[in-house]
């Protein structure tokens, strides 16, 4: 039988973490014990309350049957809440919220929603490669915009303007930056709101990383002119440590978030209940939850700095987020060419960024979730194993 498969895929390649994780078993099938620092899975529970919420609804008989398409009203207005509470922006939770099952899913949804053949996406270099995929996925093309240390890792918004933009439809951003740690930055904010009313563009914001190493979580919603140019996206995953759990928002403009819902309702049945239950007891975690959070995270970043002050690295202190990114010494050839080697010399896994992006390419990203006795048991193998 000779089946091909469709055209929308023959473009997309398998996820990079997806390939390298089936490396990384066989050298544990072989004795290895490879240390991944690799992936941003938070490697810390929810909060007690969380959990307990999730057992307490789920016993209950009448909690296990198909969910609404738009969330349970409660869970809503606790996004919408935590929204007002954290950043200051107003939602109607009948009308500008969407819970989703995971925002990486919400990423796909707004591109099957709005993209076709035809269309074109900005897409930032470096940056989450799901965006490019679903671009791709969706039948439009996409357009990378670089995004550069010395700039801040920050787009060039007078650049983009000088290129003809006639068939550009959306633009994903992504600050707190993945995979650079940059900053939020509000002066940026409000330059890419007018470029966007400007150019009649949706700017779609991927917002997980706000609360992670960061005093002041923001919003894009929160610059003035946003509601009519913005849809943004957030997570629970990283923020409430919820990865494996997928429980997103996307915050909007009714007529969006409507939209969106009409692909959205063909693709799932709505969420379980007792896991809404248990979002909501997350989302009404006070700032005392973050600051614990952080405070963990502030010790194992200082490890990786020591990690990559070892490996002869350059980077920013001030970056944010639940990763490092870093440059490579002078004479490595590529992140890739180093990576691997410390994969195979000192059987730890660090990601290269060139699978962000060609931008990427001469820089490295270390995640954050590992204990910092691990990162001890990191650092002996780079001084006893590791030769540049």
């Amino acid at each position: 039988m000779n089946l091909q498969v469709a055209k929308r895929l023959q473009q997309t390649e398998e996820y990079y973490f997806s390939k390298k994780l089936r490396e990384i078993d066989e050298m544990n099938k072989a004795g290895a014990k490879v240390i991944n620092l690799g992936i941003g899975s938070p490697d810390l529970p929810p909060h007690p309350s969380v959990i307990s919420a999730l057992h307490e609804y789920a016993q209950k008989p009448d909690t296990h049957a198909y969910q609404g398409y738009k969330g349970i009203p409660a869970l809503r207005k606790a996004m919408a809440d935590w929204y007002q509470r954290f950043y200051g922006v107003s939602l109607d939770p009948e009308k500008e919220v969407l819970p989703l099952i995971g925002s990486k899913e919400g990423i796909m949804h707004i591109c099957m929603t709005y993209l076709q053949e035809g269309d074109e996406a900005l897409v930032p270099n470096p940056g989450y490669p799901t965006y490019r995929s679903a671009v791709n996925l969706s039948g439009a093309t996409v357009v990378d915009y670089d995004l550069e240390e010395k700039n801040g890792w920050l787009p060039d918004l007078d650049a983009l303007a000088k290129r003809d933009l006639s068939k550009v439809k959306l633009m994903w951003v992504n600050y707190p930056h993945m995979p650079t740690g940059a900053r939020f930055n509000e002066a940026f904010a409000k330059k890419l709101i007018a470029f966007a009313q400007q150019h009649n563009i949706l700017i779609c914001h991927d917002n997980p990383y706000s609360f992670i190493l960061n005093k002041q979580p923001q919003s894009l919603l929160q610059t003035p002119g946003a509601r009519e140019v913005v849809l943004e996206l957030n997570s629970l995953s990283k923020s409430s440590n919820m990865a494996g759990w997928r429980v997103g928002m996307l915050v909007g403009k009714q007529e969006w978030i409507n939209e969106v819902l009409r692909f959205k309702s063909n693709m799932d049945s709505g969420m379980f209940q007792p896991l809404q239950m248990a979002a909501v007891k997350a989302l009404e975690l006070g700032p005392e939850w973050y600051a614990e959070l952080n405070g963990i995270y502030e010790g194992r970043r200082k490890k990786v700095f020591e990690l990559l002050e070892l490996l002869n690295c350059t980077f920013d202190k001030d970056q944010v987020g639940l990763f490092v990114w870093a440059k490579i010494p002078a004479g490595a050839k590529d992140g890739f060419a180093l990576t691997d080697a410390i994969l195979h010399q000192a059987q730890v896994f660090i990601t290269p960024g060139g699978i962000f992006g060609s931008n990427g390419n001469e820089y490295i990203r270390v995640s954050l979730c590992k204990d910092e006795k691990v990162f001890d048991e990191v650092l002996d193998r780079i001084k006893t194993k590791f030769k540049q």
